[in-house]
C-alpha cells in the first residue's frame, strides 16, 4: 500500500487526513512541500489525522516530527487524532504520545487548538 494524504483548512488549522503506509521520507515529499506553505502562509497549527493511516516506521516519525518542529518554532503546535492501536502503541513505545497532542476525535483536536 502507498502512502497518500488529503488536505483541507478550517479555521486557522490546516488539517491532514494521511492514509496507507508512511515508510519513506521520498513519500511525503509533497506533504511537507504543503506543510512548507502553510508555515510560510503563517498556519502554524497542524491538525493530523491518522485514522487511515495504517502503518508507520521509524522514517515516518521523522516525517511527524519534522512536522511538528516546523509548527513549533512558527509559535504553533501539532494535534494528532484517530490513532490506530497500532500506530499509538508506536507513539507510547517512543514517548512521543507525550510530545504529540493525541485526540480520540478531529472535533476534539479542534477544541484543543481553539483553547
Amino acid at each position: 500500500m502507498t502512502f497518500a494524504y488529503t488536505s483541507k483548512k478550517q479555521d486557522n488549522i490546516s488539517i491532514f487526513k494521511l492514509q496507507g503506509e508512511l515508510i519513506d521520507k521520498n513519500q511525503a515529499m509533497s506533504l511537507l512541500e504543503e506543510i512548507n506553505e502553510c508555515i510560510a502562509n503563517n498556519e502554524f497549527n497542524i491538525l493530523l489525522d491518522l485514522a487511515d493511516l495504517k502503518y508507520l516506521n521509524s522514517t515516518g516519525l521523522n516525517v511527524i516530527i519534522t512536522i511538528l518542529t516546523k509548527a513549533r518554532k512558527g509559535g504553533g503546535d501539532v494535534a494528532v487524532c484517530n490513532v490506530s492501536k497500532k500506530v499509538n502503541e508506536l507513539l507510547v513505545i517512543t514517548k512521543l504520545n507525550q510530545v504529540f497532542n493525541v485526540c480520540s476525535s478531529e472535533k476534539n483536536a479542534i477544541e484543543v487548538f481553539n483553547k
